[in-house]
């Protein structure tokens, strides 16, 4: 089964990096981790208002359908958390590990 790895950077709308940090750590980590998705970290530049996280999945499905699960779960939707409410953009990017 291929494993496959993203390297997401997210800027955060002014004045809401921690609620964001906060949002996502609560409500999008366990519902990640519920589908079978790894988190290798998350980190802060609070200097460019970015959130830096690593996401992988290793499985029988491709990334890109696993992801689309998430988006789908009554929890996803609960949650209320509207990215574009406080993201002005993501970066997405997949990676392979060297070391």
């Amino acid at each position: 089964m291929p494993r496959t790895t993203q390297l997401r950077t997210y800027t955060v709308r002014g004045g809401l990096l921690d609620e964001w940090v906060e949002r996502w750590r609560s409500d999008i980590v366990p519902l990640r981790l519920k589908l079978g998705f790894e988190i290798g970290g998350a980190w802060v530049d609070r200097e460019s208002s970015q959130f830096v996280w690593l996401i992988s999945y290793e499985g029988l499905e491709a990334f890109a359908e696993r992801n689309a699960l998430y988006w789908r779960p009554p929890e996803r939707k609960v949650m209320g958390l509207i990215p574009d409410g406080c993201l002005l953009h993501t970066d997405d990017r997949t990676v392979e590990q060297r070391y």
